[in-house]
């Protein structure tokens, strides 16, 4: 009788109403973590670099004041200069944002809400090394990414010189950052992305990527998903015998080497079904270098308003592969940004701009439109095949 009549009280008390009410407010805010977590798809990633420091954040200026390079085959180029930074950068294009610091949490932050505006679902970061200006950053990067929804995955830059280098970085990631939540996984392991990976030969990468190799990653903690970069014709071979789990194509400018020709988009892809390996076909939204490679105009490629992101974007959609990369979130000094930029002129330069009929905003909606399009494609064909 008393338990009875405790239970009733608790029935007409405000803590019923309290509990109610908390209860009322944790669906509803489930709902809406889950309604952030779907304007994004975890099919689509995109290239971002946290390579940027200013005198404010980082004592003085990364990146922003790149220099003017030489041509790939110059072997007795003396240094041409750079940019001052500021006003002054090495780019075609001026961020919205300006020079921003890539350790500056209210910039990530940004950053974060435009690529889930977006509707990309995993920002693949560029990552030099343990205890590298990119790494110190990475905490950061995962915390933030988590608020916001979404996966983090690493762009694993040629630094090293051996694969038994690479194994031991691969350790350092997998400690300090394997647990973390905000981590991509595909086929339930890590996802890394490998840039030059031809510069490797296939055998001593087969130590580390298959099961019999003497340094082998494949079932111990250190497995992951990884994913290296086809460049030249018939590559297929190096993939295989390798033991990588599949392959991207990276560069924004089609045409540019075989792996970014779109015409050739097919041939990847049904090498890829053939061998049980992931293809992740990369498009961009253009591609202009030449105020660090002033020589490199062969490889310009003009945004037309988006007309050019839109065919190529087109093109990996309609394999509907594994996964669709985006180059880039941010490499403003190749031009591929999708980031916000805006209309800009200092002495003897005026910075390009989106087009005079769209906003700064125009690439990340655009973004989202063309990800839109391409669910609806993928949810057809699924009903279609069932």
């Amino acid at each position: 009788m008393v338990i009875y009549r405790a239970i009733k009280i608790l029935m007409t008390s405000k803590f019923l109403y309290s509990l109610l009410l908390s209860s009322v407010l944790l669906i509803a805010s489930c709902k809406q973590n889950s309604g952030d977590l779907e304007m994004t798809t975890e099919k689509v990633h995109t290239f971002y670099y946290n390579w940027y420091g200013t005198p404010e954040h980082d004592k003085k200026y990364f990146h922003w004041n790149h220099d003017i390079l030489p041509h790939w085959s110059d072997t007795t180029w003396n240094n041409a200069g750079g940019y001052a930074g500021g006003n002054d950068i090495g780019a075609n294009f001026y961020p919205e944002l300006g020079c921003y610091s890539s350790n500056d949490p209210k910039t990530i932050a940004e950053h974060f809400k435009l690529i889930r505006k977006a509707g990309i679902g995993v920002c693949v970061i560029s990552w030099w090394g343990k205890n590298s200006f990119e790494d110190r950053s990475i905490p950061k990067y995962l915390t933030i990414a988590h608020k916001y929804g979404i996966k983090v995955a690493f762009h694993i830059e040629p630094f090293y010189k051996s694969v038994e280098e690479l194994r031991e970085q691969l350790e350092y990631i997998h400690a300090q950052y394997g647990n973390h939540p905000a981590i991509f996984k595909s086929n339930n392991k890590p996802l890394h992305y490998l840039y030059d990976s031809y510069k490797i030969n296939g055998k001593e990468w087969s130590k580390l990527l298959k099961p019999e190799g003497l340094l082998s990653i494949r079932n111990t903690p250190l497995d992951a998903t990884m994913i290296g970069l086809w460049v030249h014709a018939n590559e297929g071979n190096f993939f295989v015998d390798s033991g990588f789990d599949g392959f991207y194509t990276y560069f924004a400018s089609d045409g540019f080497v075989y792996g970014s020709t779109t015409s050739n988009w097919q041939h990847l892809s049904e090498f890829a079904t053939q061998n049980d390996l992931i293809f992740i076909p990369s498009v961009g939204p253009g591609y202009d270098d030449t105020r660090i490679r002033p020589w490199n105009a062969q490889n310009l490629k003009k945004r037309e308003e988006g007309v050019y992101y839109e065919n190529m974007f087109k093109c990996a959609a309609e394999l509907n592969p594994d996964y669709i990369a985006i180059t880039s979130f941010n490499e403003w000094h190749e031009g591929t940004q999708i980031e916000p930029a805006i209309t800009k002129t200092i002495p003897n330069f005026s910075y390009e701009d989106y087009g005079k009929e769209v906003t700064p905003m125009f690439y990340i909606n655009k973004t989202k439109d063309l990800i839109d399009a391409y669910q609806k494609q993928t949810t057809t064909a699924n009903k279609i095949h069932e």
